[in-house]
């Protein structure tokens, strides 16, 4: 089967992510999602660790109002010992299922960073990446920049991107106005 493997916080999952998770299951060719709702990401706040269990329930329950999407809220990180690197995820993976073909999503803001991930080299030429947009960023440029890195090193560089819905909302901005007791339930998945 070939897996598209979505990770991030998800704190909380929102009506952004389910685009990407639509246009996986209706455009991507894919037959099915992964969503890996990471315990903590090496470049983020700490805490986050604290409400994965939390986070990882909020996101099955948002999957199961959404029968529709070809999703599975994996928990493959929550067993995993820190830190939680991509590499290591995409690994286990692979090693649980030998018989997959796994892909990975990612924002386009995160091409620009992709060279100083943990094993990139691996990543690149392990797995296919897909890269969807987001706001503020170029991904086209980003992308050659990255082809560009991968050309010098000699680095099979399967990158794509998709041209999935941009939905500019993001889990930050909801956690903020839920602070200041704001309904942002319209926003949630």
């Amino acid at each position: 089967m070939k897996i598209a493997v979505y990770p991030g916080s998800f704190d909380p999952l929102h009506i952004g992510h389910k685009a990407i998770l639509e246009y996986l299951t209706d455009e991507g060719g894919f037959d099915c999602t992964y969503l890996i709702v990471s315990p903590q990401n090496p470049f983020k706040d700490p805490s986050k660790a604290l409400n994965v269990r939390k986070r990882y329930e909020a996101a099955c329950a948002a999957v199961a109002r959404h029968p529709g999407l070809k999703v599975k809220v994996d928990d493959i990180e929550l067993g995993m010992d820190p830190p939680n690197y991509t590499i290591r995820t995409l690994d286990a993976l692979k090693a649980r299922e030998p018989e997959n073909d796994f892909t990975l999503v990612m924002g386009a803001d995160n091409l620009e960073g992709l060279p100083r991930w943990k094993c990139p080299r691996r990543i690149l030429t392990d797995y296919d990446i897909i890269v969807y947009p987001r706001r503020g960023y170029d991904s086209e440029a980003l992308l050659e920049i990255l082809r560009e890195y991968c050309r010098k090193r000699h680095i099979r560089c399967q990158v794509t991107l998709i041209n999935a819905p941009l939905v500019d909302i993001s889990s930050t901005t909801i956690r903020k106005a839920l602070l200041k007791g704001k309904d942002m339930s319209g926003y949630l998945m």
